[in-house]
Formats: structure tokens, sequence, C-alpha cells
């Protein structure tokens, strides 16, 4: 009869009884708070946003930015914030931009290895440019950039990189949404 007790019936139609009374966890709690954000409409949402970050919610944010907003803040009030170190450098890093003349994504360098070999068909033609320590080669000529190469090989000015397909890493785009 022992077994009896630990024995639970899935069957349809079978009756249902209540879950053990015992309070939602902290985590359990946050994700049903998170959940139901997505219920709310939007005087609702500006509404949470106020109570949150005590000010009115931007009035160009969309729904969806507000639900990430009042989701983050959520979560960091209840498993906390960022680590005074990690703020003290995101800090930091605004104050150097706001004081010099700002970073764009394209401050950002592009690294490619010596050795590499770059291959684009172009109009039925394959293109292969080989990178160098001080540059690159293609058809037996040396270019300082891809960008070159590619205004060779096309007759019109074009983003060497992106012609190419020389994406950024994934490091380098994730300092990009930062």
């Amino acid at each position: 009869m022992a077994d009896d007790l630990h024995t639970v019936d899935l069957s349809p139609g079978a009756p249902v009884e209540p879950a053990a009374a015992r309070p939602p966890t902290r985590a359990e709690a946050l994700r049903s708070e998170i959940a139901a954000l997505d219920q709310l409409d939007l005087n609702a949402l500006r509404q949470r946003w106020r109570q949150l970050y005590r000010t009115a919610a931007p009035a160009g944010f969309r729904r969806d930015l507000l639900i990430r907003a009042i989701a983050y803040k959520l979560q960091e009030r209840a498993l906390g914030g960022l680590a005074p170190a990690t703020r003290r450098k995101l800090l930091k890093i605004a104050a150097e931009a706001e004081s010099s003349d700002g970073f764009t994504t394209a401050d950002a360098p592009r690294r490619l290895r010596a050795g590499t070999r770059l291959i684009r068909d172009w109009k039925g033609t394959v293109h292969t440019v080989e990178v160098l320590a001080d540059g690159f080669e293609w058809s037996g000529q040396r270019f300082t950039s891809l960008s070159a190469i590619a205004k060779e090989i096309t007759g019109t000015s074009w983003n060497g990189h992106t012609f190419f397909g020389v994406g950024r890493t994934k490091r380098e785009k994730v300092s990009d949404d930062a």
C-alpha cells in the first residue's frame, strides 16, 4: 500500500489533486511576473514602468521595448544588478565616448591574418585575394586595401570588406550592440 502513495494517475479524466500549498520560489515568481507583462496593454506597461523606474516611460518606446526594459528591471531587483566593477567600466566607456568625437562601428578594427585567402565569384569569374602582412595580393599585384581590389574587379567603388564578405568577429559584434 505504501506504493499507492507514490503513484500518480495521469490518465485523462483522472481527478486532479491540488499541488502542495507551497509558496512559489523567487525564480518562479519572477518568471510568472515577466510572462504576465505580455498580457498588459500599453497604458498598463507605462504604469508598470513608472513604478519601477520612478519616471515616465519614454514616449518613443514601443510595447516590445517597454516589456524588455521592465523585465530587465524586475530581474535586476530580484537577482541583483551589475557588479560595481562592471558598472564603473561601462560608465567610463560612456564618458570617454561623450568626451571625444564619439566612436562608430567603423572604428572597430577588422583583423585578417596573413596567409588568409579570400575568394569571390564576380560575374562568373572567381577572384582569389591573399592577405599579406602589409596588404593584399590579387592577380599578381599588391594592394593596400580590399576596396581598391573590389574597384578593380567591378569598376565601381565598393567597401572591400563587404564585397569579399569579411564580417566582424563575434567580439566586435557584441561591442557594436552594447
